[in-house]
């Protein structure tokens, strides 16, 4: 039976603070490397929580031309991080907005062939990406479950840890002990029971909410009209393409969650309401949107493989996004706290990928060789950042990003190996006895 519309909300809550810290992330830090005022800040952060529930709408409503129609929650795509702030210094904030708008428009154009890559994207190639995307995020949750800044002089403080410890406790105790509704709210339920903790440990910070104004509505080029340099559109274009790589990876790992298989007609429509939402961040002075990774371990995890959860938690971001007083009580919780939830959720989705890795056929030396180049280089080289410190900056925008590089070596081996060579097996087959 359908859960009702409150177990929804609060299934959609859960959603939302899974993936509320990666969402505000992006805008804090491309505020930070331009050197946005407070108040710019402040606006950036609303309207981008704001077009994460526009954004996520687009992508659940399935109607004749957009919308992939799975539990989906879209969020900034960090990946843009780095290259936004290159275009933002060397040729102004107009022209990192209008590379935006203008990749959007080539992803809605494009995505009608893009979708016919499918047959470039099997299982060995998806499930080496989805499997990087989760063992990449997990140090980041540790980081978080440190203490959030491996430079401060507090990270790794005994509190800390213990109190990231107790929510990856509490999640594991609610997930053996509960039973229904119950066990698939247990990272909700974590991370309150953990935050009620560190509040009586003097580990809670009001300070957000008591600095946040009530209201902030959207408007059009908050920071001035767009400009169009061609080198950034290019830039931007290419970072976005491997951003609907990665959304590919969500998708698939979704629909292996969710029983749905997922067609060429599929992708053209999450595709181009992927693109539609990145016009829109450029619009509305805000960034480009990509699937979220943290929230397919979330449906994994909870059981729930319905939309109505996510619907909520997409109104849910629009009203924080037009109310920051209210939105900002999801910053109150610890970074530790977080971290501890993070580190279930990224490491469910790490298994996700191994389960669809586990039904390619591995006795085939080419498919293993794909899988062992693509995580070890995915892995290897996001774990030494400075190893392509000499190169230009635009190279170390690919080489330093572990998922993108995993998604490249995986298409390209997956080509030579299974395209352009004779056909083989990529998946287990059952035969009958």
């Amino acid at each position: 039976m359908p859960e009702s519309h409150g177990k929804s909300a609060i299934l959609g809550l859960q959603h939302l603070l899974a993936m509320y810290a990666g969402a505000v992330a992006v805008p804090l830090l491309i505020g930070q490397g331009l050197g946005f005022s407070p108040k710019e800040m402040t606006y950036l952060i609303s309207i981008d929580i704001f077009m994460c529930g526009v954004a996520t709408l687009l992508q659940l409503t399935v109607t004749k031309h957009t919308g992939i129609g799975l539990p989906v929650v879209l969020g900034c795509a960090i990946q843009a991080v780095a290259p936004l702030i290159l275009i933002g210094s060397k040729n102004g904030i107009g022209a990192m907005y209008g590379s935006i708008i203008a990749a959007g428009v080539i992803i809605v154009l494009i995505s009608g062939f893009f979708s016919k890559i499918k047959r470039f994207l099997p299982t060995v190639v998806t499930g080496s990406v989805i499997t990087v995307i989760g063992l990449t995020l997990i140090p980041i949750s540790v980081v978080k479950l440190g203490g959030g800044d491996t430079q401060a002089a507090t990270f790794g403080n005994p509190q800390s840890i213990l109190l990231g410890l107790l929510t990856v406790g509490l999640i594991v105790m609610i997930q053996i002990l509960g039973k229904g509704f119950l066990k698939s709210i247990s990272v909700l339920l974590g991370l309150v029971i953990a935050t009620i903790v560190a509040y009586f440990l003097g580990d809670v910070s009001f300070q957000a909410v008591s600095e946040a104004s009530w209201f902030h509505f959207p408007q059009f080029f908050y920071f001035g009209k767009p400009t169009f340099d061609l080198s950034s559109i290019i830039l931007m274009t290419i970072i976005s393409l491997i951003s609907l790589v990665e959304s590919t990876g969500v998708y698939f790992a979704l629909g292996d969650i969710t029983g749905k298989k997922i067609t060429e007609t599929d992708l053209k429509k999450g595709y181009r309401a992927e693109g539609l939402a990145v016009i829109l961040g450029g619009l509305f002075n805000t960034f480009p949107y990509t699937g979220f990774s943290q929230n397919v371990g979330l449906v994994q995890l909870s059981g729930i493989r319905s939309k109505r959860p996510v619907y909520y938690s997409a109104f849910f971001l629009m009203t924080l996004g037009l109310l920051p007083k209210i939105g900002a009580f999801a910053q109150i919780i610890p970074e530790s706290v977080l971290g501890g939830g993070m580190l279930v959720m990224f490491g469910m989705v790490a298994v996700q990928g191994l389960k669809m890795l586990a039904t390619v056929d591995l006795t085939n030396e080419k498919n293993l060789l794909l899988i062992v180049l693509a995580i070890g280089v995915g892995l290897g080289f996001n774990s030494v950042p400075n190893l392509f410190a000499q190169f230009p900056e635009t190279v170390q925008m690919f080489t330093n990003n572990g998922i993108v590089m995993t998604s490249l070596v995986a298409i390209i081996l997956n080509i030579l190996f299974n395209e352009l060579s004779p056909k083989v097996k990529t998946e287990k087959t059952v035969t009958s006895r």
